[in-house]
């Protein structure tokens, strides 16, 4: 059930065309690479991530005619939160209570998302597009640390790369990682990229 419900949520838009490494032994690592993921959020530690990747990689992910014709492409992943038709509410000593949302709520949430996510994809394009990078974008839907684990595997990319919030340990220990659970599960090598403090401030 799980595996049928991730493949409809994969959307891929138009092409426009390890464990955890360092930069120094990333170029290493990336000339065996066809297909890297980037996953983003609204956060600017993911963004920068992306522009890393940008930055050491577009020698092997330019639009070029031997790019396209190994396959040679980066996809940027978004994962949109999963909106829940009703929300559980105390309503006395040992009792709750359940209130649905309307038709009307449950559109407005969702038209939301869908142009937040529209917002960010369009943004990572744009970055691409700048240093002529090959890349699509795909939009899913879920808990982000299972979705993106389960297109890596769907998609078989070669590469992961994530960024890091620099979540503190409490928050770690109460929120969990998605840079920490993708290290533990992806079915391919990972690059988490850390961004300088000033970012993750």
């Amino acid at each position: 059930m799980a595996d049928n419900h991730a493949t409809a949520a994969l959307k891929t838009s138009t092409v426009e065309k390890q464990p955890e490494t360092t930069e120094a032994e990333a170029p290493r690592v990336m000339t065996r690479t066809k297909r890297m993921m980037v996953a983003i959020d609204e956060s600017d530690s993911s963004f920068y991530a992306l522009q890393w990747v940008i930055d050491h990689f577009s020698d092997l992910l330019m639009t070029t005619e031997t790019a396209e014709a190994e396959g040679d492409l980066l996809t940027v992943v978004h994962v949109q939160s999963q909106f829940y038709h009703f929300a559980a509410f105390p309503a006395g000593p040992g009792g709750a209570t359940a209130v649905y949302a309307s038709t009307a709520m449950i559109e407005s949430v969702k038209k939301a998302q869908q142009e937040a996510s529209a917002a960010l994809l369009s943004r990572a394009l744009q970055m691409c597009r700048a240093k002529q990078i090959r890349a699509e974008t795909l939009v899913l839907e879920g808990d982000a640390k299972d979705m993106i684990c389960q297109a890596v595997e769907q998609m078989h990319v070669d590469l992961l790369v994530v960024g890091s919030r620099g979540l503190g340990k409490i928050k770690r220990a109460f929120l969990g990682s998605v840079s920490d659970y993708c290290a533990q599960h992806a079915s391919c090598p990972i690059l988490i990229v850390r961004p300088p403090k000033e970012i993750t401030k």
